[in-house]
């Protein structure tokens, strides 16, 4: 699993979360389980990692699997909301890994 954050310059909620997460991130169990890779916007996928849909908002958090997208979070929603929706997405895409 990977973790994708898609900013752009000048966003504040990229900056926010960049304050309050983005230091213990890599720290915590999801951020062992999905490290986290960040792309610009406008910068077209990395080879290998496919979308579901089209981006619009910065930031969005796409978790992959396998480089296929399972989930994301479109947004920063806080730092409580963004841990329980990071953990919902995690438990779905690691049982679809375990179901086949």
């Amino acid at each position: 699993m990977a973790l994708i954050m898609v900013e752009e310059a000048g966003c504040i909620w990229c900056a926010r979360w960049d304050e309050e997460i983005a230091p213990i991130y890599p720290k915590t169990p999801e951020g062992q389980a999905a490290p986290l890779r960040r792309m610009d916007i406008k910068d077209t996928a990395p080879k290998g990692i496919s979308f579901a849909n089209k981006l619009h908002f910065t930031p969005t958090f796409v978790l992959l699997l396998d480089g296929r997208e399972v989930g994301r979070i479109e947004g920063y929603p806080g730092e409580d909301f963004f841990w329980g929706l990071l953990s919902k997405m995690m438990e779905r895409a690691q049982a679809q890994e375990l179901s086949g």
